[in-house]
């Protein structure tokens, strides 16, 4: 569990750092808004 923890921190400071250089908002809350879908559907979904 630590491990995935440890993960997911990891790539939450690599999105807020991506985010430093992205100047737009609208395309912010766009990226945020795909990387949600992305990986709801990676996480919850079968495949099916």
């Amino acid at each position: 569990m630590k491990r995935v923890i440890g993960f997911a921190l990891f790539w939450v400071a690599v999105g807020m750092l991506i985010s430093m250089f992205i100047s737009s908002t609208f395309l912010k809350v766009t990226v945020i808004i795909i990387c949600f879908l992305l990986g709801y559907i990676l996480f919850c979904c079968d495949g099916k």
